[in-house]
């Protein structure tokens, strides 16, 4: 019997063909950096230039003396990278760590950098300055889920003072109920290891920011897989109070009720703020607090979304922004582009980071580079 979704279910395949990579449709080029950068598209006024070069690059951090703290995936990295003559590339780069657990998620707070892997965070004290020679890491939470689907965790102070873990689902679509932290956001007390539960029904959330001026915690969703090429989408949400539920799995997008866990409705649950386009895998967001941007920029929401491996053709690997009236977003578009041309990408936006000076930083985790976007006469 064929059914909706093994119409869909082409699975990944992977083929190397010379110096290119087939993935769900998208080929991967492996072209030199100088030649990526060419091929990104910014609005009027804006430059982008590498900023650095760190294999795997993914979510990232600021010390308080500017050092630049940058989390992977696949490589089990952590590495510390520093712009030592003001050029506006980093000139030094620091290995923290290897042979981590998926150390995806970095934060840091009062001298130390916290480093989150799949099932613990790590606390590496007094870290700048030891750059070359990093203090063995205390771990002040542990026990977190160990399944590694989804499991690669983001992490923020907020704030109140806690740290912010989101807790990834270990499947497509599925209901945990052994383990009621899968699909959710957590915060924690690093000084007693003590945590509780923010927000529930979040599919994989690895990008959240605080909104400048209410406080709000707001984040990114990947939607799942399976439902088409169009649905459904991704998500941007708020988190107006401890405990609410954002619809997974019984509903996603807030529009699209799953016909596996049809027990419950839409309306039940909190919706997104905006609806992203689908399978764009949604990663790091950031409201923009800086003066370098023209004025209509500030509170603006910057996205990194990383790109789909199973649609066509393949959607996200760009960096969008969301327009707020208030708390009310008004619009989603486009804002740095060009890693995905005729569906070939040179590249996966991974996490964005503001600067002091105002600038932008995208990481590429694909192309291990973090981009460097600024506006004016720069």
């Amino acid at each position: 019997m064929v059914t909706f979704r093994s119409v869909y279910r082409v699975g990944r395949v992977v083929v190397l063909v010379g110096l290119l990579g087939v993935l769900g449709g998208v080929v991967y080029l492996r072209t030199p950096r100088d030649l990526r950068v060419e091929r990104l598209t910014l609005p009027e006024g804006f430059a982008v230039a590498v900023f650095a070069e760190l294999e795997g690059a993914r979510s990232m951090v600021l010390g308080d003396r500017g050092t630049l703290f940058v989390g992977t995936r696949g490589t089990g990295a952590v590495y510390a990278a520093r712009d030592t003559d003001g050029d506006h590339r980093v000139d030094a780069v620091d290995t923290i760590a290897t042979g981590l657990h998926m150390p995806n998620g970095v934060a840091f707070r009062d001298g130390a950098l916290y480093v989150a892997e799949v099932g613990r965070v790590l606390r590496y004290d007094l870290i700048e300055d030891r750059l070359d020679d990093p203090p063995e890491p205390r771990t002040v939470i542990d026990g977190l889920p160990e399944a590694t689907w989804h499991g690669w965790r983001y992490i923020a102070f907020g704030p109140d003072g806690a740290l912010y873990i989101s807790i990834g689902v270990p499947c497509n679509v599925c209901l945990e109920r052994g383990e009621p932290r899968f699909g959710t956001v957590m915060r924690f007390d690093v000084e007693t290891g003590q945590g509780e539960i923010v927000a529930h029904g979040v599919r994989n959330s690895v990008g959240f920011d605080w909104h400048p001026e209410t406080g709000d915690l707001w984040f990114t969703d990947n939607g799942r897989d399976w439902l088409g090429n169009d649905a459904p989408p991704d998500e941007l949400n708020r988190l107006t109070s401890p405990g609410e539920h954002f619809g997974f799995p019984y509903c996603h997008g807030g529009v699209v009720r799953d016909e596996e866990f049809a027990d419950r409705a839409c309306d039940e649950f909190t919706a997104p703020v905006q609806g992203l386009d689908a399978h764009v895998a949604a990663l790091g967001m950031h409201f923009y607090r800086g003066t370098m941007f023209p004025d209509a920029y500030r509170g603006r929401i910057f996205i990194a979304e990383h790109g789909s491996w199973n649609r066509v053709p393949p959607s996200g690997y760009r960096v969008t922004m969301v327009t707020l009236d208030g708390d009310a977003a008004v619009r989603y578009e486009p804002f740095a582009e060009g890693w995905l041309r005729g569906g070939r990408s040179s590249g996966t936006p991974a996490d964005v980071l503001e600067l002091p000076d105002g600038s932008l930083l995208v990481s590429d985790d694909r192309g291990g580079v973090i981009y460097r976007i600024a506006y004016g006469a720069e």
